[in-house]
């Protein structure tokens, strides 16, 4: 379980790096220096990191199958919206491979939870006891 406070500042970090990813998104000619120098790292680098934080920011506000599907769904939800906002933005373009590193990096994201529970659910099981 996370702390409270811990939660709400990764919320507050979410929304500021939601922000941060649109306006680096949008922005018909972004900085050289705000990359990776390959489009679809970048992509899988800032889904992994929105995806930690929606992972730790509503750690406690649903079940944890609910929370990877209600963060997987919305982080894939923005990603699209990301494509379809530069589709009309004259330097830019949709890619589908911008939304599959997306989920990727949604993907990775995920792992560290999933991870976690595992391990927390073989530690309470009894020795010898089969998993489930």
């Amino acid at each position: 379980m996370l702390p409270a406070p811990l939660q709400t500042t990764c919320r507050l970090l979410l929304v500021l790096l939601l922000a941060a990813v649109c306006a680096l998104s949008f922005h018909p000619a972004p900085p050289t220096g705000m990359d990776t120098g390959w489009d679809k790292a970048n992509h899988l680098l800032a889904f992994v990191a929105l995806t930690l934080l929606a992972e730790a920011g509503f750690w406690s506000a649903w079940t944890p199958a609910q929370r990877r599907l209600r963060v997987a769904l919305g982080l894939l939800a923005f990603g699209l919206f990301i494509e379809v906002v530069q589709a009309g933005i004259p330097s830019r373009s949709a890619e589908a491979a911008d939304l599959l590193a997306d989920a990727l990096g949604i993907a990775l994201g995920l792992l560290p939870g999933v991870m976690l529970r595992q391990v927390r659910s073989s530690a309470r099981r009894p020795p010898g006891t089969p998993r489930r």
